[in-house]
């Protein structure tokens, strides 16, 4: 290993200006000495006779010749940014778009990975299988030939009720004192001023003067007269109303009908397609507890080979009222600030957005925002000044991700409209690490063993040291992608880059704040996996001389029996 002599560190980490050799890690004072950096080393033991050595090293690796057998597998988006923009100027904030008829061609979806779609969510309630199974074949044609790193996620139907047919192909504008039929009654073509329901007994229960709200607050009815099952509305909200609207109907401002269970049996079946279609996530629709979450990890688990990680979304008032529990059993966390607006006053939505998303980060749960962003540009070319502000907002939170809807799925600026997150949430983020945010961060401990204590520490004092350090990037060698996600909720400056042989892992991290997964073969030994590494990326450019990153791992060599050895090390390329 090559050293570089103390003038020459002092240099190197001077480039920081919130490096301070009088600053303390793991409570001890950092200190140079004979071309390292080091601090007190502890060693812990449990009653079981579990040795874990926590040490933070640093020293400076000369790069030796590998016959390097493996390839970086190394999203190309992301690569560019890299060479673009260097470390500190990669994008964190994840980006989702909704696929629909607007975007569903290989090309618009190559645009839209082109321009950072991170996931690409489809929307059970809309189109065929058929459709999304040729959806689903073009974006892994583009991630295996292009070499992009887009997951995929379908979006369940859930408890609710919508519309089949409104009498026009595509969104019309409901005009205020209009009067539309609501009903269940199948008819050939289409009626105007009537809508047909998906769900025979949606009238069941409903009395003339409830509320009839479309899509969360888009435009709303009051139901007037009730002739056998059908409903006559009259608009007394304008607004947009479009194909498959769903609908909900309000008494004295409750819910006067509660829908169907969480998953209905075009649901089940729904997720059985999205097991054989191998995709990455299942976001759940309704969710109002947590035994619905573990019926479908535990179906996924018994059925699937492949790990599949679910969301939980929010948006009714039972679900805020059990939401620790669901965050708990749940993958990720959808906030569908749409439908949970009709349940929860507009004045709360702000607050109680900002609630999950502490919690979510809190509890290491990567969490989306998502409805009506960028609503506006479904029609427009450009973004109210307040959606760029509302944007804003939930990455100044610390938001795991953006989630584009109508914009991108049947929008007429989609591309654009992912621009606008791409460009706000990048501004945002560097706002926030000028403003030195993350160090008001605090978290609370989720292990109960040892070993997973000592993760959370280990996570949490390499994210506080290289901040310290100014270092250029955390690279963290992950098995299943756990420490990746520990070092991502403490929300470091630098990016964390997840070198992974899973590839599983590494589609599930692309929901996880500032990680950039990496899927590479990896070995027992250490130094070799980042040598190799670290090799193959100078080798295309993207890493250079002087660049320091932090290292970290959760790997365990298989002929580790009852001795966990995890490190900190700072590696300086030469």
């Amino acid at each position: 290993m090559a050293v570089y002599s103390d003038s020459m560190l002092q240099k190197i980490f001077a480039k920081s200006p919130t490096f301070d050799l009088n600053k303390r890690v793991f409570g001890k004072p950092v200190t140079i000495s004979g071309g390292a950096i080091s601090c007190n080393e502890r060693n812990l033991k449990s009653k079981g006779k579990i040795a874990v050595k926590a040490a933070a090293e640093a020293g400076v690796m000369g790069l030796k010749n590998y016959e390097v057998n493996l390839d970086l597998g190394f999203d190309v988006v992301a690569e560019r940014e890299l060479r673009e923009k260097g470390f500190l100027g990669m994008r964190k904030t994840k980006l989702v778009c909704t696929i629909g008829p607007a975007c569903c061609s290989l090309e618009d979806l190559e645009r839209l990975a082109m321009r950072g779609m991170n996931v690409a969510r489809l929307n059970m309630c809309h189109n065929t299988r058929e459709w999304h199974r040729d959806v689903i074949g073009k974006i892994k044609k583009l991630n295996e030939e292009k070499g992009f790193s887009v997951s995929v996620m379908i979006d369940t139907e859930g408890s609710l009720i919508h519309v089949v047919d409104h009498g026009v192909p595509s969104s019309l504008k409901a005009e205020e004192g209009s009067v539309w039929v609501f009903t269940a009654q199948k008819f050939e073509g289409s009626r105007p001023f009537t809508v047909q329901a998906n769900y025979q007994g949606f009238s069941e229960g409903i009395m003339v003067g409830d509320e009839l709200v479309i899509d969360g607050g888009m435009a709303r009815f009051e139901v007037v007269e009730k002739m056998g099952d059908d409903l006559h509305c009259k608009c007394t909200d304008p607004g947009l109303f479009l194909p498959r609207a769903k609908l909900s109907f309000w008494r004295d401002g409750k819910l006067s009908y509660h829908g169907l269970p969480t998953l209905s049996t075009k649901d089940w079946a729904d997720v059985d397609f999205g097991i054989s279609e191998g995709v990455d996530f299942i976001a759940m629709s309704f969710v109002n507890d947590a035994d619905s979450v573990k019926d479908l990890k535990n179906h996924l688990f018994a059925k699937s080979s492949k790990s599949i990680r679910v969301l939980a979304k929010i948006e009714t008032l039972e679900s805020l009222q059990k939401l620790e529990e669901i965050v708990e059993a749940s993958d990720g966390i959808m906030v569908a600030r749409g439908d949970l607006g009709v349940e929860v006053p507009l004045e709360q939505i702000p607050t109680v957005q900002e609630d999950i998303t502490r919690l979510c980060r809190q509890m290491n749960k990567p969490v989306i925002i998502a409805s009506q962003l960028l609503e506006s540009m479904v029609e427009y070319p450009t973004p109210t000044r307040a959606e760029v502000a509302d944007v804003s907002e939930a990455v100044r939170q610390y938001a795991d991700a953006l989630m584009l809807s109508g914009e991108s799925a049947i929008g007429l600026h989609g591309q654009k409209a992912l621009s606008v997150l791409q460009m706000a949430s990048s501004r945002m983020e560097l706002w926030s690490r000028e403003e030195n945010r993350q160090s008001s961060i605090s978290n609370r401990q989720l292990g109960s063993s040892l070993s997973d204590c000592i993760a959370e520490e280990i996570c949490s004092c390499a994210v506080q040291m290289a901040n310290n350090l100014g270092v250029d990037a955390i690279f963290v060698y992950t098995k299943h992608g756990e420490m990746a996600s520990l070092l991502s909720r403490n929300r470091p400056y630098p990016p964390i880059f997840a070198f992974t042989s899973d590839s599983d892992a590494r589609m599930a991290l692309n929901l996880q704040w500032g990680v950039i997964p990496i899927l590479v073969d990896l070995a027992d030994d250490m130094e070799a996996n980042i040598s190799k590494t670290i090799d193959l990326m100078r080798t295309n450019g993207m890493v250079k001389e002087g660049e320091a990153v932090l290292v970290v791992s959760d790997l365990t060599a298989t002929r580790a029996i009852s001795t966990i050895f995890q490190s900190i090390q700072v590696k300086i390329i030469v």
